[in-house]
């Protein structure tokens, strides 16, 4: 695990380096040429070095071992990152939307020669950290936030190869201004997805694929669970959830109630990925079971659980 984790900060490290680089050259290009699209598109690689330096921050901080103060450790800096770079990634869309505008009303001519030979180079970059970082952003939404900011910033370097070849061929130059539009688009297409799942886990809602329903069925078909209720589902991270909940149960000796507590979290486990858990086990002597299912049932909608 500890060489695994070091593989994914070292890649963050060097994916970091590599584009602030080619920012700067895309900026020099960008003003040489006169193109807003080249300018857009360093403004989006700008985005893009942020979020891998944010998600690069992040990534050392979730490592951090929980303390006094942090009792859960730093499971949600990397989703905060990630809801930060969207937020980013929005406010830079318009600005583009903005600036595209006022080209339409004043078209300037464009060197399509530094805009395609830069857009490649901007593609060979976008695509080499999107294949360092493919494999980690499946189970990570910090790095799938950094995975998508450089997968929009690919499909807007090919706009520009593109657009550059239509200019170089038809003189149109609106075609430089349209190429930011469209890559603005594609910023707030990038950005939408994470700003949902990200939230979703900063404000304690289901992780996404679980139903409360279907947790509730399997536990329930535990042999000496007769009921749950108060359950609460939520997520630490995007690969961190939390559980809890009160299981009614047979009367049972304390041995028992111990087995029946290691197949909850078993299950809970291999079934669900929920890696922390918080069971209250109530027995079926303190209350008549009908009664405290109607009772919880209505609380469940109205309980609000912080971790």
């Amino acid at each position: 695990m500890h060489s695994h984790n070091h593989s994914i900060g070292h890649k963050l490290r060097i994916s970091f380096w590599i584009t602030l680089v080619f920012i700067v050259v895309e900026l020099v290009a960008g003003v040489h040429a006169q193109s807003l699209a080249l300018l857009s598109d360093a403004g989006h690689n700008f985005t893009d070095t942020l979020a891998l330096g944010l998600a690069w921050f992040a990534f050392y901080l979730q490592l951090k071992p929980p303390n006094e103060v942090k009792t859960f450790g730093y499971h949600r800096a990397g989703v905060l990152s990630a809801f930060i770079n969207a937020i980013t990634l929005i406010l830079l869309a318009f600005y583009i939307f903005y600036e595209s505008y006022l080209r339409f009303l004043d078209p300037r001519e464009v060197r399509e020669d530094i805009m395609i030979i830069v857009a490649t180079a901007g593609l060979v970059v976008n695509l080499g950290v999107m294949w360092a970082l493919h494999d980690h952003s499946r189970q990570d939404i910090n790095i799938r936030g950094v995975f998508l900011h450089m997968f929009g910033d690919a499909i807007s370097s090919i706009g520009l190869i593109v657009g550059g070849v239509f200019i170089a061929n038809t003189r149109l130059q609106w075609i430089d201004p349209l190429l930011s539009v469209v890559i603005g688009i594609l910023i707030l297409w990038s950005a939408q997805a994470i700003i949902r799942d990200s939230l979703n886990i900063l404000l304690e809602g289901l992780p996404s694929g679980i139903t409360r329903e279907e947790v509730c069925r399997a536990l329930t078909q535990i042999t000496g669970v007769i009921d749950i209720h108060d359950l609460h589902i939520w997520s630490l991270s995007s690969r961190y959830h939390a559980l809890s909940c009160h299981a009614l149960i047979d009367d049972l000796p304390h041995s028992s109630s111990d087995v029946i507590l290691l197949e909850i979290n078993n299950l809970l486990g291999q079934k669900f990925q929920i890696q922390h858990t918080t069971i209250q086990f109530e027995n079926i002597r303190c209350e008549h079971a009908d009664d405290i299912c109607t009772k919880h049932d209505l609380e469940i909608s109205t309980t609000v659980r912080n971790p």
